[in-house]
């Protein structure tokens, strides 16, 4: 009489990379929160670079020109040296764009008086910043100055109107006559622009545009005799 023996069942035997499929496969379909986050985290990535791409915010060419002091002179009135000075501030359509969604700039003009000395460095006697922002204000469409020392403000329609304020610096007193005790001394001003306040929804998409400044090259003179 023959018995026939019952075959046990073989074990299945899958490839590991099977396996590891299987496992992605089945974390996608549960909403795996790991990748998620990195969904999320390409996403917001993308979204920043394309951002960036369109303003143009992280070139160095942002401000598109030259920043230069194109003239410069101090006259005497009673007892105290003003400064008079024209600057050329060039602006891209990327920081005229980024002006309108909230972004603030900040106009420094810096003065140095510095005694001259033959055979030693010359000696600082005065230096002053001359420090105003620029912000755009959407309920009244206009452009807006305000010197950050005094909290005086100007306001204009366009925004070369107000470059051209900018650009124009009258009567500035930077010194008086008891300051200089005899000798040569040498005037310098130096125009800078730079990145202000960012509003919070900006915040993150600039975060890597910190180099958005210009300065430009000292204008020196003798202060005549």
């Amino acid at each position: 009489m023959l018995v026939s023996k019952r075959q046990r069942p073989v074990p299945e035997t899958r490839h590991r990379s099977q396996i590891h499929h299987s496992s992605v496969v089945a974390s996608m379909l549960r909403g795996d929160p790991t990748r998620d986050g990195l969904i999320r985290g390409g996403l917001l990535t993308a979204v920043c670079v394309m951002a960036l791409a369109s303003w143009g915010l992280g070139r160095a060419d942002a401000l598109d020109g030259v920043l230069e002091v194109r003239s410069a002179y101090v006259n005497l009135d009673k007892g105290v040296f003003l400064l008079h000075a024209r600057i050329e501030y060039p602006m891209s359509p990327a920081i005229r764009r980024a002006l309108r969604d909230g972004l603030t700039l900040t106009f420094d003009l810096d003065a140095r008086v510095d005694r001259e000395r033959r055979f030693w460095f010359n000696v600082n006697i005065v230096e002053l910043t001359l420090r105003r922002e620029l912000s755009y204000h959407a309920v009244s469409d206009r452009y807006v100055v305000r010197d950050t020392k005094s909290g005086d403000q100007e306001s204009f329609a366009t925004l070369d109107e107000t470059l051209q304020y900018l650009g124009k610096v009258d009567a500035w007193p930077i010194l008086v006559e008891p300051q200089l005790d005899g000798g040569n001394y040498t005037i310098s001003v130096r125009a800078g622009v730079r990145r202000g306040h960012l509003p919070a929804s900006l915040r993150a998409i600039l975060f890597w545009t910190d180099d958005w400044a210009r300065v430009s090259e000292w204008y020196s003179w003798l202060l005549p005799a």
